[in-house]
């Protein structure tokens, strides 16, 4: 079964981010998918997981569908599998991304564009792998 053909997904976003929290909330899945939306700034179960898996959250988002984690482009590519080009948001994820090498070349400007608006915004990284190592120092 392919990434297009899963049934549950959680994307993972910067919900500080004004673009990133948009585009998740307006992503709209096929009907038959449960898209789960996980704010990458708030504790839980899955951020944990990202960040034991060395996944920086602040240079790549994170799709989990089922039991696979797709990260950066992966995850834009595998998001706009699940999509439908139902709306105008939806066509232009679902026509850019579903080819993995046009996801692998746009996918670095949005990342500029996102750290651009956060410094513009003046909001701080997630740091999700800094945090990690620094609880890690205060455990020793």
């Amino acid at each position: 079964m392919s990434e297009c053909d899963k049934k549950e997904a959680w994307l993972v976003y910067d919900g500080e981010c004004p673009i990133c929290k948009n585009y998740a909330v307006l992503f709209r899945a096929r009907q038959s998918i449960l898209l789960h939306l996980v704010d990458a700034r708030e504790e839980s179960a899955l951020i944990r997981d990202i960040t034991r898996m060395r996944l920086n959250l602040d240079e790549g988002m994170v799709l989990k569908v089922n039991d696979t984690i797709y990260y950066g482009s992966d995850a834009m590519h595998a998001l706009a599998c699940l999509g439908t080009p139902s709306n105008l948001l939806n066509r232009i994820n679902y026509y850019l991304f579903r080819s993995k090498t046009v996801a692998t070349i746009i996918y670095p400007l949005g990342k500029a564009i996102r750290r651009w608006l956060l410094t513009i915004l003046r909001i701080p990284n997630i740091n999700n792998l800094k945090k990690s190592g620094e609880e890690k120092a205060h455990e020793t």
